[in-house]
């Protein structure tokens, strides 16, 4: 049950090319910059990375791209990035942009077995070309339309949590409650990066925000 591993490059041991991982974090609060750091280190390539958006140049999943890591990308928003702006008008990197509510349903739905949903977020703009689109009354009995949104998993998700213990339960405070929970549940292994790692108990049962059963390798020092 001690999931605890020496550092990140440890936890990361069975990261290879081509793999899909999820990235905690909202803009560069809340990433687990540890983990992001040892996939530099590491050096895969051909990733596709889902995250709120991709950190900015030289911080961040900033880091990654630059290093010329990743192929496809999948975010909310990619401002105040010029190398993702270049790699994208060069044609060296593939981006979906996916509402920010949405992004964090799919995963959600990934979590809980449901393989898609209909949102109204997004009808009438490019999110919805090629999507099926179903009319539904709203809650007060209004047809609206919605479009057809799939779950996404990953195959490593990389969250940073406030507390954890060596069963991998985990807490969350302030901004990093907005991704990381919803990653934690969405990939096939899932890596946590806690601040402050306690003995086992000290984290009351109904704080707990993310139980150790989702939660593969921790990374026994964080940043």
């Amino acid at each position: 049950m001690n999931k605890i591993f020496s550092d990140a490059d440890a936890a990361l041991f069975d990261v290879t090319d081509g793999v899909t991982i999820l990235a905690g974090g909202f803009g560069l609060c809340g990433n687990p910059e540890n983990c992001i750091d040892a996939l530099v280190r590491k050096g895969v390539r051909d990733l596709t990375l889902v995250s709120n958006n991709c950190g900015v140049d030289g911080k961040g999943l900033g880091k990654v791209l630059q290093n010329g890591q990743v192929r496809k990308m999948i975010a909310s928003y990619v401002g105040e990035n010029k190398t993702f702006e270049r790699m994208f008008l060069e044609g060296k990197l593939e981006v979906e942009l996916c509402p920010q509510g949405t992004l964090a349903e799919r995963m959600r739905a990934a979590g809980a077995g449901i393989p898609a949903f209909f949102t109204p977020t997004g009808y009438g703009t490019v999110r919805a070309e090629g999507r099926e689109v179903r009319v539904f009354p709203d809650r007060l009995g209004r047809e609206r339309h919605y479009i057809l949104e799939t779950a996404l998993s990953g195959d490593y998700a990389f969250v940073k949590a406030w507390k954890g213990d060596r069963f991998g339960n985990l807490m969350f405070r302030k901004t990093s409650r907005n991704f990381n929970p919803v990653m934690a549940l969405a990939a096939t292994t899932v890596i946590a990066e806690p601040e402050h790692i306690l003995p086992v108990g000290a984290i009351p049962p109904d704080a707990v925000k993310t139980p150790g059963v989702l939660i593969d390798h921790i990374v026994s020092r964080a940043a």
